[in-house]
């Protein structure tokens, strides 16, 4: 035979309130006490501070371990954890050349990543071997978020391009020279959005991304593969 306890109030001997329900809200003790749940898992759908806005998770020393498998998603704003959040990479191990005068993009060298807030920054560095061929002219790299040149100076001319690289002008063939860049951009978006690199070459001689340079040993010639790496930086 089952039995219901119908009761709006459970006190201690004490008369101190140890359940009480009003409202459709039940509170379990009060102000002040320590409430011991035994066992081993609680399921709950939400946890919320029943006063102000602060929620905490155990004491100092404690571990809060999240199991293998499981997703932490953060939708607001993190603070007192790394400032990496995320990190992307494309290497090129082929090699591209051009002879384009106007800018266009060296392929493979790209990378695509969706921020998790429009405060956070993305940096980004690259790192490609290049080459050119002799004649009159000279190569020139930038960097791009999406179809906007970035890592540009504020002034007009040249530096408003964003280059990346010296400028090698009129010369024999050049091989083995390193472009290295880095930068913290502010994207200001939750979208995917993709940072690259571009090419050209002023005078219309062959550039070479990802190889020394169309000498003899082009083909067999040491050289490293081509980088681009993002990382987004919490805001």
């Amino acid at each position: 035979m089952s039995s219901i306890i119908k009761v709006d109030t459970i006190q201690d001997q004490d008369g101190n309130n140890i359940i009480n329900e009003n409202a459709n809200t039940i509170t379990i003790g009060a102000s002040g006490d320590t409430v011991n749940v035994p066992g081993t898992e609680v399921k709950t759908n939400k946890v919320s501070p029943t006063s102000g806005t602060t929620l905490t998770l155990g004491d100092s020393g404690d571990t809060i371990t999240i199991p293998s498998g499981a997703t932490l998603t953060n939708n607001g704003t993190a603070t007192g954890f790394g400032k990496v959040l995320q990190v992307v990479s494309t290497a090129k191990t082929d090699t591209f050349t051009t002879t384009s005068t106007s800018f266009i993009d060296v392929t493979g060298l790209s990378v695509s990543i969706t921020p998790s807030s429009a405060s956070n920054k993305i940096f980004i560095t690259t790192s490609f071997q290049f080459g050119v061929d002799s004649g009159n002219g000279y190569p020139q790299f930038r960097m791009l978020r999406d179809s906007t040149v970035i890592n540009a100076g504020a002034s007009a001319g040249s530096r408003s391009l964003g280059i990346l690289s010296m400028n090698i002008y009129n010369a024999d063939t050049a091989s083995g020279l390193l472009c290295a860049s880095s930068f913290l951009d502010s994207p200001a978006t939750t979208s995917a959005i993709t940072y690259k690199i571009q090419s050209r070459n002023s005078g219309g001689n062959t550039t070479y991304v990802g190889a020394n340079s169309n000498d003899a040993d082009a083909a067999t010639s040491l050289r490293s593969a081509s980088t681009i790496t993002v990382m987004e930086i919490a805001g």
